[in-house]
């Protein structure tokens, strides 16, 4: 059997060995859920410990569980940035549900872009995450010219000491069109669009942060 807990709401699972990679939602809070390996479930340990000491955590397991905490307490009740669902333990992938004012492509190909109140965003913590920055995709359509269908411009510099919290917010931003930059674009009609349309930006101009944040 491996036991196992979710990391959003803590609740405590136990399932058949042959159930490993399976994909579930939590009971209690509906998050989504992998079955970790057996060998993972303690996954905190990187070597064995003496009789009595405190088992070595590694670095990276540390980053993700305190993120986290701070995401748990950043957008609790925040309502225009909300955690729709978390995978594994300590989670590696977020998805994050933006109730922000924004656009979406029009009907047509030469129609206006569309408003959009309600976005959502998959951001992926990998194996190679803090020294490498998260990978970001939308998952809701988008007309933003820092946004294409793969990829989310966050910026051209990342540092291992950014908080996943911060990129968050700054997405949030963007979104929004409090943020954007139309020099380098992923998307290059939404880069005119904005350009000839600068009165109706920002979008929603309500602060992404949330006042718990510190």
């Amino acid at each position: 059997m491996i036991s196992f807990s979710c990391p959003s709401c803590g609740r405590s699972f136990a399932v058949p060995d042959s159930a490993v990679g399976r994909r579930a939602k939590c009971n209690g809070c509906g998050s989504e859920l992998v079955v970790p390996p057996q060998s993972t479930r303690s996954a905190t340990v990187v070597a064995p410990a003496a009789a009595g000491a405190t088992p070595k955590v590694a670095p990276r397991t540390r980053r993700l569980v305190a993120e986290h905490e701070q995401m748990q307490k950043a957008f609790a009740g925040f309502d225009p940035i909300r955690i729709k669902s978390v995978v594994g333990n300590p989670p590696e992938e977020y998805e994050i549900e933006y109730h922000v004012m924004s656009y979406e492509p029009g009907a047509t190909p030469d129609a206006e872009p569309s408003p959009r109140g309600v976005h959502s965003v998959k951001i992926e913590l990998t194996s190679d995450y803090p020294r490498l920055s998260p990978r970001c995709k939308m998952l809701t359509p988008i007309f933003h010219p820092n946004f294409d269908e793969t990829t989310i411009c966050v910026g051209d510099h990342w540092t291992a000491g950014e908080r996943l919290v911060d990129l968050v917010v700054r997405i949030g931003e963007m979104i929004g069109y409090q943020a954007y930059n139309i020099k380098s674009p992923l998307n290059g009609e939404a880069a005119m669009w904005s350009d000839l349309n600068g009165k109706k930006l920002p979008s929603d101009s309500r602060s992404m942060r949330p006042p718990t944040l510190e």
